[in-house]
């Protein structure tokens, strides 16, 4: 990389103080043994004890795909590919590559090739607009771009506009690498601060961020996953989420090759397939957001059909958890949810439920307030709320969810506005909003009550969505529910909810809900208006986007703008 490009990229001194303190934690210091990506690497797949394990099982549904590899063959394929990369594309540390791709085992072998080359990733969804794919190409600067076949000809109209872009690769289900290659991995270069990752934010507020993880990140955070979970060498978890983000990449794929464990990839995510897949493969443990516990609920399989012993419960955040879910999900399936909040920004998970907590504790911390809780903080992580002037708040007082630590970012990638807003005072700012209950034995139990840009702001008074979202969500006849507030001349927003009938139940009238909410919310957290309607804009990830919704139905709740909602009783 040329002294001219660094120069462009470096921070300020200020926006680099700030990082740097928001990456620092109190306590006893914390060590990896490895230099680099590729020493940790190498360390795994030539390790004898576990060189003929398996490490990767891919499953594609839709083509009756099964493909296994050990370590040993998993370590050959990277090497093989990492070669290629370095001989054939000319790639160098410090160089970014693109992967316009989908969970595949091909996807896989690709980022960790470029990690133990010492490369960037920057991953796109495939299914993005082809706008996002452009932006991210060309503000990430990556210079080769992997991509599935199919999207080759939208890829080099893309690409003929973005003179960084040298070459694309078109991935299908053969082998990247030239099977001649010789699998040749430089294990002197490379340090645990190159880059790992370049993960775009879905930008719902505006152009998407380039959050940037270095291979320390990835590390880090898996040590914090596995040690928080009790994770081993026979522990399999297994990944039916995107891995084009952090949740898919950093929990299911790096936190397994971390402790010497093995991973199930999915294509995508089946209701059908899921409980006879942890069966089959002996999973431990799966990462979901709880859109899928939802829909696991929804399927109600008959579990007396699958051996489950070893089956420990699931991973759940990257979304809002309703309590009322949790409960019904712990009832009917008897598996408890290791619920956990992170964001991208710290890599991904920060912190959890201690998972040994006596049933009643667990439920109560899980159901018995507003919201369920998200924990307590991983050993690589602080947590706090603070107010908008940096100041920590007492107990049941909300502020915002603030973080620092070893899983913290290295910043925003060239977007020094957001850096200066986002690391404050010492923490990042995560643009959450929170409390804290302390138990019996004075530790602060984190939750999370909204975006703090997605809260209701009525009469001044800040309301959050995800308390109404949860009493509607208990009618047995709504399958989803989502509330969002429209302008209001009296109030400046009141409060309107998107429902989603129930299918095989006659669908609720907006009476009945209205009914519904009065004996369980005050008014001035009711719904006013209901509007029903049949799909749900949700991210890849499964979050369902508010700020989306809110605008869709932007017209139709216009006409309620004059309308003072008086309280019926």
């Amino acid at each position: 990389m040329s002294a001219r490009r660094r120069k462009r990229m470096c921070p300020s001194s200020d926006e680099r103080d700030g990082i740097l303190q928001a990456r620092e934690m109190g306590g006893s210091p914390f060590r990896l043994p490895w230099r680099s990506f590729v020493e940790f690497f190498d360390e795994r797949v030539h390790d004898a004890h576990h060189a003929d394990k398996r490490f990767l099982t891919y499953y594609d549904d839709d083509r009756r795909v099964r493909r296994s590899y050990t370590y040993a063959e998993f370590g050959d394929g990277v090497g093989r590919l990492a070669t290629f990369m370095r001989d054939r594309l000319g790639l160098r540390r410090g160089d970014r590559v693109a992967t316009v791709l989908f969970n595949h085992d091909q996807t896989v072998f690709v980022y960790f090739a470029a990690w133990a080359l010492g490369l960037g990733v920057v991953p796109i969804n495939v299914e993005e607009s082809t706008d996002k794919k452009r932006y991210i190409l060309e503000h990430s600067e990556a210079s080769v771009v992997f991509c599935w076949q199919d999207s080759m000809e939208e890829m080099k109209a893309v690409s003929a506009q973005l003179p960084r872009v040298r070459e694309l690769i078109a991935v299908g289900d053969g082998s990247l690498a030239p099977v001649h290659a010789k699998p040749c991995i430089p294990a002197g270069e490379g340090s645990l601060e190159d880059e790992a990752l370049i993960v775009y934010t879905s930008g719902t507020t505006g152009p998407p961020k380039g959050v940037v993880l270095t291979a320390r990140n990835l590390l880090i955070d898996a040590d914090g996953i596995a040690d928080w979970h009790g994770f081993g060498p026979g522990d399999r978890l297994m990944c039916v989420l995107p891995i084009h983000h952090v949740n898919g990449t950093v929990v299911t794929l790096v936190t397994p090759f971390y402790f010497a464990g093995g991973t199930v990839l999915n294509r995508k995510f089946k209701s059908t397939a899921f409980w006879q897949r942890i069966h089959d493969e002996g999973v431990t443990c799966v990462s979901v957001v709880p859109t899928l516990l939802e829909f696991l609920l929804d399927a109600n399989e008959d579990l007396a059909l699958y051996r489950l012993d070893h089956f420990r419960g699931v991973i759940c955040g990257a979304g809002p958890l309703l309590k009322e879910t949790a409960a019904r999900f712990e009832d009917r399936f008897r598996f408890p949810i290791r619920h956990g909040y992170g964001l991208s920004e710290t890599t991904c998970y920060s912190c959890f439920l201690p998972n040994d907590l006596p049933d009643d504790q667990h439920r109560h911390w899980l159901t018995d307030y507003n919201f369920p809780s998200i924990g307590l903080p991983i050993r690589h992580n602080e947590m706090t709320i603070l107010d908008c002037h940096g100041r920590e708040v007492p107990e049941l007082v909300r502020g915002e969810i603030c973080i620092r630590g070893r899983t913290v970012c290295a910043g925003y990638f060239k977007r020094p506005d957001a850096n200066e807003a986002a690391f404050q005072w010492g923490w990042f700012r995560s643009g959450d909003e929170g409390f804290y209950v302390r138990d019996d034995k004075g530790r602060p139990f984190l939750f999370i009550s909204g975006r703090i840009k997605e809260l209701i702001i009525r009469g001044g008074v800040n309301i959050s969505p995800l308390e109404i979202d949860d009493v509607l969500k208990g009618h047995p006849a709504v399958q989803f529910a989502m509330a969002v507030p429209f302008e209001n001349r009296y109030y400046g927003e009141e409060i309107a909810a998107y429902v989603v009938p129930r299918e095989g139940m006659d669908p609720p009238t907006e009476a009945a809900l209205l009914g519904y909410c009065r004996s369980r919310l005050p008014f001035s957290k009711r719904p006013k208006v209901i509007l029903f309607g049949q799909d749900v804009p949700y991210t890849t990830t499964g979050k369902p986007k508010r700020l989306e919704l809110k605008a869709r139905l932007a017209e139709p709740l216009a006409a309620h703008k004059d309308t003072q909602f008086k309280d019926s009783g």
